[in-house]
């Protein structure tokens, strides 16, 4: 089916009280792995980019890569711009094809946040194009952004509940204890906080930084009203563990395929098992 708006796949996550994977691709096996495992798990799918994958395949391999799978397969998939740099970039990607941008304005001032949110929408909300915020910041690296420990902030709750009402942003990214990358140790959520933010806001919840959160602390994310998960790292270590392998089993080999195939199934099965925890599975149909 054509791509969709995120919004309209986190509207339906609210009602039925789960989330929807959001996972990040690179290259063309990660984008059939993504869809792969959604049409076997019957799951909505969030298909995210970053900026380290707009550099390395650009920005049109991308979209066509996700359109082709998408038209390929019965359930909704939306693309998404994960931390969208500033209004040029979002912009860009509302014009070649993404159904849905984050702009990341969290390193600004509230209002300025807010200002800059408030741009894209005024470019977004006439072509149909989801637009996602975040508000705090989540330690660790996404490409080329960086947040040390020092300098993070967990999400306000009245800020969030002043930042949806002035914007009308489609989902909010907040920081609850998350971070993006590998984990040196297991992450502690604030599932206070997170309560309290779905209490005052009435837009879907944003859970950057999940890969290496026990599952457990995800499915109790996801009761608190967690609705879109962002999947990174996991891929990459199934992925890459599984082309090391493939390549250490058979050193001389010069077919790449026959590394990037395991590779590719790797991830298809740490992404399955990610949409059952996030309680996706089957909901693709009614």
């Amino acid at each position: 089916m054509p791509l969709v708006p995120m919004k309209d796949i986190l509207q339906e996550a609210e009602k039925g009280g789960y989330a929807v994977g959001a996972f990040n691709c690179n290259n063309m096996e990660i984008v059939q792995a993504i869809i792969t495992a959604a049409t076997l798990e019957n799951a909505p799918v969030i298909v995210q980019a970053s900026q380290g994958a707009l550099k390395y395949a650009g920005l049109e391999y991308i979209t066509a890569l996700t359109r082709l799978a998408a038209e390929k397969t019965h359930v909704p998939v939306a693309l998404h711009l994960d931390h969208g740099t500033g209004f040029e970039q979002c912009v860009k990607c509302i014009g070649g094809g993404f159904t849905s941008v984050m702009v990341d304005g969290s390193k600004l001032a509230l209002e300025e946040n807010i200002a800059l949110v408030n741009r894209v929408l005024s470019v977004a909300r006439p072509c149909g194009v989801s637009v996602e915020a975040e508000l705090g910041k989540i330690t660790g690296t996404e490409d080329d952004i960086f947040v040390s420990e020092r300098d993070s902030l967990f999400t306000d709750p009245e800020e969030a509940k002043y930042f949806c009402e002035q914007t009308g942003v489609d989902a909010l990214a907040i920081a609850i204890g998350t971070a993006h990358g590998q984990y040196k140790g297991e992450p502690k959520l604030d599932f206070e906080r997170l309560s309290r933010i779905h209490e005052l806001i009435d837009v879907p919840i944003v859970l950057h930084g999940s890969s290496g959160v026990p599952d457990e602390a995800l499915k109790e994310a996801v009761r608190r009203g967690v609705r879109k998960i962002n999947i990174d790292t996991n891929i990459r270590e199934a992925f890459m563990g599984a082309a090391k392998a493939a390549l250490e089993a058979q050193p001389d080999m010069l077919d790449p395929r026959k590394m990037l195939a395991p590779a590719r199934d790797a991830a298809v099965e740490i992404i399955r098992e990610k949409i059952r925890v996030f309680g996706s599975s089957g909901k693709a149909v009614k």
